[in-house]
């Protein structure tokens, strides 16, 4: 089970200044874009990096639509290659560092500061989560708690591709950037957990009124739960009614009101379109609809092996959209073709899952049958040899290659 990832509030007095928080070691790179400053330590490209932040706004602010107006830029990000110099500097300005990423967040703008240790094991993970506080916290520094644990769990998946030009092929919107773009899968992490509390569960309307009641985190829940939210109203259909009311709701959020006000003003206008049960129940409707991507895998395998083929290419194609770099639904689709006797796009599809991870035993062996059953000897004897090098297969790939010798 993963555990909750909570954004880091610090309000503290400080006793450092300006002029000598931003006093930078020789060999800092200082790169100024749009909406960011960054000041990168030796070994990051503190230009790509800029590159990124701006992407990941621009996408950010094509759902919100906030008004760049309203606040005071650039956006201050401090990148660390060495993780020593990363965990004094965080240490400094809290009670011991943070792995991967932080945001802190003060009471003067233009101290808050997003810090990076860029390279380590738990950058993917905190990076993409605490860049997105940062931006929403820059113009409405005290969102509602769901609101900015549930955006930022849902954007946790959210990566940023080096080295390409091509159009992102997400669901989300965003734009390609010159060296790098970004891509998205959709964070369905925690749908297992909270299809799993059933009874336990607190009410959706106290997720909403976590602010209000004066319980910013409930229980150790909470974030699972207010992700669900957000993908509830990112992702219900009836013509995207929910989706129109969230963003709606944006509008209402003040930069100068408290998480207690906000939270009571987005509930208000939330419930001047619905009422509590009706939401209540298309939320638990929508929740009981979505399948996990361990969900998926088990019906297509289930219908694999009745030899439903429709029911199995649904559920495997419904996989690979969530799990679009998962080698998984492409062995099965490949298996698919195979059995459709379709053998060119069963090879596409076992490339692609060599490609993302599959085992080459697994693999081969596969590769080897669907050459064999297309007639090309050679290819398959080499698949053959390939897939005999794993333990499991050795014997029944052995096998085959013997009935292929002239």
């Amino acid at each position: 089970m993963k555990k909750a990832i909570c954004s880091v509030t610090v309000f503290v007095v400080l006793l450092f200044s300006v002029s000598a928080q931003d006093r930078m070691s020789p060999g800092i790179a200082q790169v100024s874009s749009e909406h960011y400053q960054v000041l990168a330590d030796n070994g990051i490209d503190a230009a790509l990096l800029s590159k990124e932040l701006e992407s990941r706004f621009a996408l950010y602010n094509r759902i919100f639509h906030f008004s760049s107006q309203t606040v005071v830029f650039p956006l201050k990000v401090r990148a660390y290659k060495d993780k020593k110099a990363y965990d004094d500097y965080v240490s400094l300005r809290l009670n011991g560092t943070r792995a991967g990423a932080v945001y802190l967040h003060y009471n003067q703008a233009e101290l808050r500061e997003l810090v990076v240790h860029q390279g380590s094991a738990d950058e993917e993970r905190m990076f993409p989560h605490q860049a997105f506080i940062q931006y929403l916290r820059a113009f409405i520094p005290y969102p509602p708690a769901w609101l900015r644990e549930g955006f930022a769990i849902y954007f946790n998946t959210l990566k940023f591709e080096a080295g390409t030009n091509t159009t992102n092929s997400a669901d989300l919107p965003a734009r390609a950037l010159a060296g790098g773009r970004l891509a998205y899968e959709e964070n369905l992490a925690w749908l297992e957990l909270v299809k799993g509390l059933g009874s336990k569960a607190p009410s959706l309307e106290a997720i909403l009124r976590a602010d209000i009641d004066g319980i910013p985190n409930p229980t150790q829940y909470f974030p699972s739960l207010a992700w669900s939210l957000v993908s509830f109203f990112m992702n219900a259909e009836k013509d995207y009614y929910y989706t129109r009311i969230l963003f709606e709701s944006f509008m209402v959020l003040s930069s100068s009101s408290s998480a207690v006000a906000n939270s009571e003003a987005m509930l208000n206008h939330i419930l001047s379109w619905t009422d509590v049960d009706t939401l209540t129940q298309d939320y638990k409707t929508y929740i009981d609809s979505r399948k996990t991507f361990a969900e998926l895998l088990t019906e297509g395998q289930q219908a694999y092996k009745n030899k439903d083929s429709s029911r199995a290419e649904a559920a495997f194609l419904n996989a690979h959209r969530q799990k679009p770099t998962h080698y998984a639904p492409y062995y099965y689709l490949g298996l698919l073709a195979y059995e459709a006797k379709d053998f060119e796009q069963a090879e596409q599809y076992y490339r692609s899952a060599l490609q993302y991870g599959g085992g080459e035993g697994l693999v081969s062996y596969a590769r080897g049958l669907n050459a064999i059953a297309a007639g090309r000897s050679a290819e398959a004897k080499a698949f053959l040899e390939q897939a005999a090098a794993d333990p499991e297969y050795k014997e029944r790939a052995q096998a085959l290659i013997i009935r292929l010798l002239p």
